[in-house]
């Protein structure tokens, strides 16, 4: 993936892509969004941080389980007009929360926020991969930029806006979601209909791929960690709003900067399982040192910066192993994956509310922990697909890539579709 002599061929991209990309950015500002404002809605609507860390659980659970849907309703209406569903349902639902008055119908306008991003996010990155140019891992990489970016901006924008109302960061994300949409509908030509209809099982059938579930598996024991970070770092800090914000901006931008960067070295220098076993054990010991030192300010924000670096490497790495080592089409493997790990997602704040009311503010660091830790040994049980995976990857169209296809096919008794993993290496 070498620039090229007019330039870094990943930025030059079709305005469609970068109105689906920008629509990205939106979208992934609603997971770090509410982190600035967490302990002011605790205050100011007599909540406890277990009931408020419900805004992540009612969020992503919902985001989960709507994901086994996309597919069905993409393969009926096409990909454009599921992510205009998407988009416009978030518009509806985050200037719903802005309106609500209590803690309960925030939670509630959060779930319908969740149904239209999983909409959009399951949809997004198949028409990304499918029209940008640069290969196969260059959209990948695009891809994991709008989320890095979405995820700085989202603690910063709701850190600004939160910092003037609890309010402004949920009509603040309306109003530049009501634009992506308006982008997406101008930009983004008419995708026609899937030639062959997807079943509302097919996620959950593609999850007998040992491949795919061990990738989810491992996304869901990653984020258990990472969204326990999210949900509960904010309360040691004892920071103003937009001090969180601030926080969780530099946090993000090393999550874009290695997402785009790091991730792509790494994975050419020492291959991807390693590359993920590194990040994720480093996550890991980051996680745990905000559980031990979480009475000094000062270390959980160092940590929390820090953690974005992995955070990005993993992040890039693990959707571009998805996406090839799957042998089952995109959105299908898209929204299976997306399930699992986003069940993850969803459970790990409302656990850590509860570990917090039972015991204390250690004890879910402690867990996510070594939760990251499983998720390393998980990995290592698919440690050969992904091998073989990095070897089509450096063979290049001209290389060994057929045969390292059926090897991967193989692996995961899916050999009928082991032409589209070739497919997909060829136009890496």
């Amino acid at each position: 993936m070498s620039a090229a002599a007019g330039g870094n061929p990943l930025f030059k991209q079709p305005k469609a892509v970068y109105a689906v990309a920008f629509a990205c950015v939106v979208s992934f500002m609603g997971i770090g969004l509410v982190d600035p404002i967490l302990p002011a809605l605790s205050k100011q609507l007599s909540a406890t941080p277990s009931q408020v860390s419900l805004l992540f659980t009612s969020y992503l659970l919902v985001t989960a389980v709507a994901m086994l849907f996309t597919g069905w309703v993409s393969s009926r209406i096409g990909a454009k007009r599921t992510l205009i569903t998407g988009l416009a349902l978030i518009v509806v639902f985050a200037a719903l929360a802005g309106l609500s008055g209590s803690i309960n119908g925030i939670v509630g306008f959060r779930a319908g926020w969740g149904l239209g991003n999983a909409l959009f996010i399951a949809t997004s990155l198949a028409v990304i991969v499918a029209s940008a140019s640069g290969g196969f891992a260059g959209a990948i990489v695009l891809y994991e930029a709008a989320l890095g970016l979405g995820i700085a901006a989202g603690p910063l924008l709701g850190g600004l806006l939160g910092d003037i109302s609890w309010r402004g960061p949920f009509f603040g994300v309306a109003v530049l979601m009501a634009i992506a949409l308006l982008a997406t509908v101008t930009l983004l030509d008419a995708t026609p209909k899937p030639a062959q209809k997807t079943s509302l099982t097919a996620p959950i059938k593609a999850l007998r791929h040992r491949s795919l579930l061990t990738m989810g598996i491992t996304a869901l024991l990653y984020n258990w960690g990472f969204f326990t970070m999210l949900g509960y770092a904010p309360y040691p800090m004892e920071l103003s709003a937009i001090q969180l914000g601030f926080v969780f901006f530099a946090w993000g931008l090393l999550l874009a900067f290695f997402s785009i960067t790091g991730a792509p070295w790494l994975q050419r220098r020492f291959g991807t399982a390693p590359s993920l076993y590194g990040a994720l054990t480093a996550f890991a010991v980051l996680i745990l040192l905000i559980g031990m030192f979480t009475g000094n300010r000062w270390a959980v924000i160092v940590c929390v910066v820090a953690s974005g670096i992995v955070a990005g490497i993993n992040n890039t790495l693990t959707t571009q192993a998805v996406m090839l080592v799957s042998p089952v089409e995109r959105p299908v493997a898209s929204a299976a994956y997306g399930f699992v790990r986003f069940i993850g997602g969803g459970l790990a704040p409302y656990v850590a509310g509860k570990m917090v009311d039972h015991w204390n503010i250690h004890v879910p660091f402690v867990v996510g922990a070594v939760a990251v830790l499983i998720g390393v040994l998980v990995l290592s049980t698919g440690h050969k697909p992904l091998a073989a995976a990095d070897a089509a990857m450096a063979a290049g169209p001209h290389g060994r890539a057929d045969e390292v296809a059926g090897e991967v096919a193989d692996e995961f008794g899916g050999a009928p579709d082991a032409i589209d993993f070739e497919r997909e290496v060829e136009r890496a």
